[in-house]
């Protein structure tokens, strides 16, 4: 049996950020036989424009989508929106469709009540733009992140249940 390998990325460039810490749980939720990186180097990618040669930073940010059977995204809400960086970056893969039939989960989260929703709206947006396979389970928003972490880890039980739900998502879709 071929070995499972998810990629995160994380929509904030924060070493103490709530949506890596979102990520390094719902990797840990994993099965014993998947792998979970998250990726590293979002703030290295230069702007987008069409015709510009992929640099080093943008090779490394393709080449970790591709290596991985899905990729799971979990971002902030900056201005009503997805943090520019990150949409960004997935611009890259617009004109050579490196995310087209990838198994995604798109996540937000908010200190606010509303969870991010109009990111997570922004992120699903694109991700449909960028051809990925999704379902109405493959996404999730996390309202009031602060009070749901505690020493680097989510431990409140609903949240992890829910990312719980999006690791057997996620795991179907790349079986389907």
């Amino acid at each position: 049996m071929k070995r499972i390998h998810i990629l995160g990325i994380s929509g904030s460039l924060r070493a103490d950020s709530t949506n890596t810490i979102i990520l390094k749980t719902l990797g840990s939720l994993l099965p014993s036989d998947t792998t979970f990186e998250i990726f590293e180097g979002l703030d290295e990618i230069e702007h987008f424009s069409p015709g510009l040669v992929d640099t080093e930073a943008v090779i490394r940010f393709k080449t970790a989508i591709n290596q991985a059977n899905a990729v799971v995204i979990c971002t902030p809400e900056y201005a009503f929106g997805v943090p520019g960086t990150l949409k960004n970056a997935l611009d890259w893969t617009v004109g050579t469709g490196d995310l087209n039939d990838k198994p995604v989960s798109a996540i937000s989260a908010s200190p606010l009540n509303s969870g991010g929703n109009n990111a997570l709206a922004s992120l699903l947006l694109t991700l449909t733009a960028l051809g990925t396979q999704k379902n109405e389970a493959s996404a999730l928003s996390i309202p009031n992140v602060k009070g749901k972490i505690a020493d680097g880890r989510v431990t409140d039980a609903h949240t992890l249940n829910e990312l719980s739900v999006q690791c057997a998502n996620l795991l179907g879709l790349i079986e389907a």
